[in-house]
């Protein structure tokens, strides 16, 4: 099962709670690449991991796939087990929901394994409780998100448009990123009518931002050049951060566009991290 990409096409803070964790208006996405999920029967639960960016993870009951499959057993109150096995292709801590989209992913695939039927409603607190993103990436639709996360609302069928995702291969922790975020709260930027085409798509976006890209560029200033030089491919309709870093995006309206300016970048920046896919509509 892919565990898809969470893209942030626009991100604005727009509040802060008593307990420190801030508000945020996010239209999320998600494209058709991403990590692998596979399950099996087993008689207990079991962690395999492989894939380029495997070595960094634990396979023990910290690690979010280990904790989404040991709470959903007791949500559904079973004794079944599963080898579960996880090919990580994403860039750790990059802002594109690699881990979320993991745990929602295994819950997924576990579900149809064991043949259970949690309640909606548990199983999205169950969710909220593993992580922020992990709801939406449950959801798996393009979505508004407010709150810290829980709140999900439907953006609608988005048109066809292809991404580009560059990593840098530095970190951005989200905890140092808005550590470095000054400045006033943004308003939500909510649209009501369905961009027809990735051109629109793109302006509608240009219209917003995501709010913390001078903090992550203070992080990491290599985050600046990232967005300069996918903005400079052709055919490039928008260049942004996704989240809290360290990966960018680059927009485009077709798969052709998308991948030669994935390997125009390659041959200029082959020490980064690429991967060209369209968006799940």
């Amino acid at each position: 099962m892919l565990a898809r990409a969470k893209i942030n096409l626009y991100l604005h803070v727009v509040g802060k709670r008593d307990d420190g964790y801030h508000l945020l208006d996010s239209l999320i996405v998600f494209a058709e690449t991403g990590d692998e999920i596979k399950v099996a029967e087993a008689g207990d639960l079991s962690l395999a991991i492989d894939g380029p960016f495997g070595a960094g993870l634990t396979k023990d009951a910290g690690n979010l796939v280990m904790r989404a499959a040991l709470a959903l057993r007791e949500l559904t109150d079973t004794k079944r087990g599963a080898a579960i096995h996880l090919t990580k292709n994403l860039p750790l801590a990059s802002g594109i929901g690699g881990g979320s989209a993991d745990a929602a992913a295994t819950l997924r695939a576990l579900i149809e394994l064991w043949r259970v039927k949690p309640d909606e409603a548990a199983l999205m607190r169950l969710a909220e409780k593993l992580g922020a993103d992990v709801p939406v990436c449950l959801a798996g639709r393009a979505s508004f998100v407010g709150g810290i996360g829980e709140e999900i609302a439907s953006a609608g069928r988005l048109p066809e448009t292809h991404i580009l995702l560059v990593n840098p291969l530095v970190e951005t922790p989200t905890p140092a990123v808005f550590k470095a975020r000054r400045g006033d709260f943004s308003a939500p930027a909510r649209w009501q009518s369905v961009p027809p085409n990735a051109e629109a798509l793109a302006t509608y976006l240009d219209a917003r931002r995501n709010d913390l890209t001078e903090p992550a560029i203070v992080v990491a200033p290599v985050v600046a050049n990232v967005l300069a030089a996918i903005a400079a491919t052709p055919n490039c309709l928008l260049s942004r951060l996704s989240g809290s870093g360290a990966t960018c995006f680059g927009l485009y309206q077709t798969a052709a566009e998308a991948e030669a300016a994935r390997q125009l970048l390659v041959s200029q920046h082959p020490h980064w991290w690429f991967a060209a896919a369209a968006l799940s509509h």
